[in-house]
């Protein structure tokens, strides 16, 4: 993993902590949550204030995140906002935390410029102990506080503030105004400067998590489904009528068209669909190369291609069905026939404009696993795993890669990608005619 470290690739964005008020209200914060302590002096911290080199410290990777199910946070800065969220266990946490720091930001600037903001989403499961029982998370609250109580406190003036104005006799209770003059010495002048967090809510139908070798939950859908990474044998009963495991390919290729969930690359608009697929062809390649124990350091895209000529007859099929969709798409070559059993299908699909686009580019991702920029992209965790087992020329290449075509330019990587432009008025061409009459591909089979 030191390659990806070194390009900010694993690790990368963290936010660096290394004043000691900064680690002094940090260690507030975790004892509040957590009833530890740390003993760094210097580290880094993600989105939620998790920090890989406590959690190495104490032996406990999941400190802040005990059963994987309410994760608990710390803000020592506003700047925690852009970090990712490391070992996610579901994939709307960061999300959610980030949007709940921009929507209080000026009020978290205010608080942790004095004390770490400590805090949890919560929802109604505390722990998760049968698949199933992941269908009973549905709304997650924000709670947070400073480590001294300023909100709280700030909440109990406020009250005080609207008593005194409210009752007649006020000016007579002295109880009440030396109560106010006490908390407000912890709060200050709560009318000038609300110290408030808005109380937040969020429904998530839609949502992957990483419990039980990792699940895809489609309960929003017209036709909901769950779709395991592992063996959906293991799962027990489930309170939907459709479960897949990544071996059911037609199932899973039926759900997403029925859905409206993928459409295929080469309809997408705003986007050059050829150097996508040429893209991934280079991938499968190099794939293939890593197999027949061929060196790929300092691997150009020439060099790649020119592997491609001489191994042409050795590369999977999957190669070859994009090069044939690359011919039709761009030189109005004969239509190739993709169907949901085809180990290319997945390859040639992006999630079509929806709120849970990345959600599918994400399931897309692991039903692709040979396009290491879309696995980086869309589901970390699981290019981390496969990159471990890769050859250490394959870890060259993928790296050298990633830092070369994907760090310089990240929203704009993305924007190509995975960007969708709104649909002209216009005639249907030939192609969207064909596209649409039989399909993605003509392709989703049954059993």
């Amino acid at each position: 993993m030191k390659r990806l470290i070194q390009r900010g690739l694993m690790f990368g964005n963290l936010v660096h902590i290394d004043s000691p008020a900064l680690v002094d209200r940090y260690n507030r914060a975790l004892e509040h949550l957590t009833g530890r302590r740390t003993a760094l002096t210097d580290f880094h911290v993600d989105i939620s204030g998790y920090s890989p080199e406590v959690g190495d410290e104490l032996g406990d990777d999941l400190y802040l995140n005990q059963g994987g199910c309410n994760r608990q946070f710390i803000l020592l800065t506003t700047q925690q906002k852009t970090a990712p969220l490391l070992d996610a266990a579901f994939s709307m946490s960061r999300g959610i935390l980030r949007q709940f720091i921009e929507e209080n930001e000026a009020q978290l600037f205010a608080l942790t410029a004095k004390d770490a903001v400590a805090g949890e989403l919560l929802n109604t499961v505390y722990t998760i102990d049968r698949p199933a029982k992941l269908f009973d998370i549905r709304r997650i609250r924000i709670e947070a506080d400073t480590t001294t109580g300023t909100v709280r406190d700030a909440e109990r003036l406020g009250q005080m503030v609207d008593r005194f104005m409210a009752e007649e006799d006020a000016w007579f209770d002295d109880v009440l105004i030396a109560d106010m003059i006490t908390v407000a010495k912890r709060t200050g002048d709560v009318t000038r400067n609300p110290v408030r967090l808005k109380q937040m809510e969020f429904v998530q139908d839609n949502y992957w998590t990483s419990h039980f070798g990792g699940l895809y939950l489609f309960r929003g859908m017209e036709h909901p489904a769950v779709i395991a990474s592992g063996d959906k044998s293991t799962l027990g009963e489930m309170p939907v009528a459709h479960v897949f495991d990544l071996r059911d390919r037609n199932q899973i290729a039926r759900f997403l068209e029925l859905n409206a969930l993928v459409e295929p690359i080469v309809k997408a608009r705003g986007i050059d669909a050829g150097a996508i697929l040429r893209q991934k062809m280079d991938f499968i390649v190099v794939d293939a190369a890593q197999d027949a124990g061929i060196d790929l350091s300092g691997a150009t895209r020439r060099d790649i291609r020119a592997l491609a000529r001489d191994y042409a007859r050795r590369l999977p099929d999957e190669f070859h069905a994009l090069q044939d969709l690359v011919i039709w798409a761009e030189d109005g070559g004969r239509w190739p026939r993709i169907t949901s059993d085809h180990p290319a299908y997945f390859y040639t699909l992006r999630a079509s404009d929806h709120p849970d686009r990345d959600l599918v580019n994400q399931l897309l991702a692991e039903l692709s696993p040979k396009d290491v920029r879309q696995l980086f992209i869309c589901h970390k965790q699981l290019f981390y795993r496969l990159y471990a087992g890769w050859s250490e020329t394959k870890k060259s290449y993928v790296a050298d890669f990633l830092d070369r075509e994907y760090q310089v330019d990240k929203v704009g990587a993305r924007a190509a990608l995975f960007g969708h432009e709104a649909p002209m008025d216009r005639a249907s061409s030939s192609r969207d005619e064909m596209i649409a009459r039989v399909g993605p591909w003509g392709a989703v089979r049954g059993r």
